[in-house]
């Protein structure tokens, strides 16, 4: 968990990161760059991840989750580094767009693999207290912008993102384990019962007697051979009873990514527009990101309590809420607590996120996380784009939040239409 943790952290700093230079590179006299360039080179990076979420969500069924999470450690760390170097706005846009392939490996992957090693009445907060990772990665780069950005170049930003390639990827090869629902569905039951043992795991749990034929389809020989049907998770999510949930995620992941990359990209710009400067601006950012740590934790604890389902729809009717009152001129310290409270509205997608992991067999788990992110990344694509059109229009600031507020909305009601299965009761069996 500790491990998927960092992973995440700098997850969220290298993609947060573009919002924190945002005005720095639109005031790069040698750039030249408009709102609506910045806003599409904000999306490069989202359009990778939809790219490499939606090919590593089957991938770590087909490889195995660690093999894929070591893998995207060391390439997002990699292209992050390049984007330091690059002499040009378009390059930049460039190797975003590389390291998001990357970084599109990760999220699937931890969240799979976080849920798999909890117990069954913890899987809602730690997936949760994994996923706050995101957050503070966000933390970090406000705060490396507030102490930074005034005395070097903004390209110092891009170079911290690839620290994991030597603080991360080492301990994460050493230590990370393979996932026992993967072993088990390969026939390599003797290594997956012995992690099962190591770490304390009810292997019935994990892959469940009756989900063999249906989710796995193994056809195992007695040497422990893998099993020929390799694409049986990827059915599985479009079988009839998971038909319409596989749908309604992806619709609500699109909303909830939209909600998440679009603030944190133009946050800090539209309140330099609102007429705050350049730290307090970034004091937002901040704001946004505690909020999400706070609000998502305790959420997901109450999610283990009373059910995933409810407290979603909620996180996303707070995000609409909350944003839509930020149009409202209310003073700074009001402003500052409803940006805060907006971070846990966008922190719905971490419950949408959970959520998904228990609808859905083990063994499909990182599969079905990976199509309802990679579809939602269409929407983290969109969110930086539609940031800098309405920047870019002459409208008012407000007309930004008016925006965000109605993908709230929108996300709450694609959760409700979410039918029941025996997987996503309160106490579900993974």
């Amino acid at each position: 968990m500790l491990i998927c943790f960092v992973s995440i952290v700098f997850d969220g700093y290298d993609l947060v990161v573009f919002g924190t230079t945002i005005p720095s590179i639109l005031a790069h006299e040698p750039w030249a760059v408009s709102p609506a360039q910045a806003g599409a080179i904000g999306s490069y990076a989202l359009l990778g991840m939809l790219i490499g979420t939606l090919a590593v969500g089957a991938l770590t069924d087909i490889l195995g989750r660690r093999r894929i999470m070591l893998v995207s450690i060391a390439w997002f760390s990699v292209a992050m580094g390049l984007s330091a170097l690059a002499p040009s706005p378009e390059v930049l846009g460039l190797v975003r767009f590389v390291a998001g392939l990357g970084l599109g490996g990760v999220v699937p992957t931890a969240i799979a693999l976080t849920v798999e090693y909890s117990p069954k009445d913890r899987r809602q907060l730690n997936n949760a207290l994994m996923y706050s990772g995101f957050f503070i990665g966000g933390i970090l780069t406000a705060l490396l912008g507030i102490l930074l950005l005034p005395h070097v170049d903004f390209r110092v930003m891009y170079a911290v993102g690839a620290l994991p390639l030597v603080l991360v990827l080492p301990v994460a090869w050493r230590y990370l384990p393979e996932s026992v629902a993967f072993l088990a569905s390969r026939g390599r039951h003797e290594e997956a019962r012995a992690l099962a043992v190591q770490y304390g795991l009810e292997l019935d749990d994990i892959v469940p007697a009756g989900d063999a034929g249906t989710d796995t389809a193994t056809d195992t020989t007695a040497a422990g051979t893998a099993p020929t049907d390799r694409l049986a998770g990827i059915r599985t999510l479009f079988q009839r009873r998971y038909l319409a949930a596989t749908l309604l995620f992806a619709g609500a992941s699109f909303c909830g990514l939209l909600l998440v990359y679009g603030l944190n990209t133009w946050l800090p710009n539209i309140m330099r527009t609102a007429g705050y400067a350049l730290g307090s601006s970034l004091l937002f950012l901040l704001a946004l990101n505690t909020g999400g740590i706070v609000g998502t934790i305790a959420a997901s604890r109450l999610a283990d309590r009373i059910g995933i389902k409810p407290v979603a729809i909620g996180a996303f009717l707070v995000a609409a809420l909350s944003v839509l009152l930020l149009s409202v001129d209310v003073g700074l310290a009001l402003l500052v607590l409803l940006v805060a409270v907006a971070g846990f509205g966008t922190g719905a997608q971490i419950l949408v996120n959970g959520f998904v992991a228990v609808h859905y067999p083990a063994t499909s788990r990182a599969t079905a996380l990976g199509w309802s992110l990679g579809i939602g990344r269409i929407g983290a694509v969109l969110g930086p784009i539609l940031g800098g059109l309405v920047a870019g229009s002459g409208a008012g600031y407000q007309w930004n939040f008016y925006l965000f507020a109605v993908f709230g909305l929108v996300g709450a009601g694609l959760l409700v239409a979410v039918p029941a299965t025996r997987r996503a009761v309160v106490t579900p069996r993974a």
